[in-house]
């Protein structure tokens, strides 16, 4: 009977959201300048955000099927498998998620999971930890490139930065998945845990090529996946970063509304000024705009990264802030958007709610440290 009413009550709910949205914007902007502001913000984001962001994807996703077929990725499992342990409480076998999700996005720890061998090397409370542990690293190379490429826009060299926000990034995972970890050991406190055994060593499969075809192979399936993983993020980038552009900016020229692109009614600047005293403590953010990318990064870090370009142009983006957003877009990577797919995929669906808490804070710590580290390497 519930779900009955409840089925009956969303299309009036859904009218209501949509007059909601059309007065909102419509009363400032005039609906025709809002729709002809829909249409050329999503163009422009299409045209000069989107496919660069698919180049940077494309290169990254080669650049990973080199590292894993000429077996750099299985020589880095093996340096950090000994720090798992003391740092999230985990197997050396989770640092494969590590690599895997940096050079890729969060879903990628889901193809670990199916794998009984990698599965038998957990504890049963370990687990659900690998959610937290990959989406802190989604596509990291892929941000980490992206950022590093704006310094010809930036005219100054952001590789320092970017790098700090890496760190940062790191820290936070620590931070979320021992959060994380303190809920799953009271979830699985009277439960069996699985055995601990190694990962049998893989068969070859390609010794019979040469390198030169091992190496056009690795390059054109990386690139493949950088191309599909620039497609998924199509409809995340023109959807979610319009409506936070609409959000953030507003008319384009003094004399009014014109339907021009990224033109919108400012409410985050609004909401930043708000608590600008807040962000700027903790993050040190220079221009309370800035507030759009970690919003925006809840939801996809691919839209977020689509923000950085216009902050550049509008002479608000410094250094620190380059750490900081470059920290809470690793750390978060879209989570809210993830997070109960990978979670109900771990076998884990009733700790959804912890593990977007623990992550949540992952991201915060995230940025307050990249802030810190940042302004400590700046002294020096």
């Amino acid at each position: 009977m519930k779900s009955t009413q409840r089925k009956a009550l969303e299309p009036i709910f859904l009218l209501i959201s949509f007059a909601f949205f059309l007065w909102l914007f419509g009363s400032r902007m005039g609906l025709g300048n809002m729709f002809k502001t829909i249409m050329y913000t999503a163009h422009d984001l299409l045209l000069n955000t989107v496919f660069f962001i698919m180049a940077v994807a494309v290169l990254t996703g080669a650049l990973g099927g080199l590292l894993s077929e000429f077996g750099v990725v299985r020589l880095l499992n093996k340096l950090l498998s000994p720090l798992m342990k003391p740092l999230y409480d985990l197997p050396g076998a989770a640092a494969i998620g590590i690599i895997t999700t940096y050079l890729s996005d969060n879903p990628a720890i889901l193809t670990l999971i199916k794998d009984r061998y990698f599965v038998r090397c957990f504890k049963q409370y370990q687990l659900p930890l690998m959610c937290n542990l990959g989406t802190s690293f989604g596509m990291g190379l892929m941000l980490t490139t992206f950022m590093i490429a704006q310094s010809a826009i930036a005219g100054y060299n952001l590789l320092v930065p970017v790098l700090i926000g890496n760190g940062a990034a790191i820290i936070g995972s620590i931070i979320s998945v021992r959060i994380m970890g303190h809920f799953t050991r009271k979830a699985f406190r009277n439960t069996a845990a699985f055995g601990e055994i190694s990962i049998p060593s893989s068969t070859e499969a390609h010794t019979e090529k040469s390198y030169f075809e091992r190496f056009m192979d690795a390059v054109l399936e990386g690139g493949k996946s950088g191309v599909d993983l620039g497609l998924s993020i199509i409809p995340g980038v023109l959807i979610i970063s319009t409506f936070i552009m609409m959000l953030t900016y507003g008319p384009a020229s003094p004399s009014g509304y014109s339907g021009a692109p990224y033109e919108g009614i400012a409410v985050l600047p609004w909401l930043g000024e708000k608590l600008f005293w807040i962000l700027k403590l903790l993050f040190g953010f220079n221009s309370p705009e800035l507030i759009a990318f970690p919003l925006t990064s809840l939801g996809s870090t691919g839209a977020a990264l689509a923000l950085v370009p216009k902050f550049i142009a509008d002479g608000i983006l410094m250094p620190n802030d380059v750490a900081v957003l470059t920290a809470i877009g690793m750390c978060w990577s879209g989570y809210l958007s993830t997070h109960v797919a990978m979670m109900d995929s771990l076998g884990s669906r009733n700790l959804v709610g912890k593990a977007i808490f623990s992550h949540t804070i992952g991201g915060i710590g995230a940025g307050i440290i990249a802030h810190l580290l940042y302004t400590l390497v700046s002294l020096g």
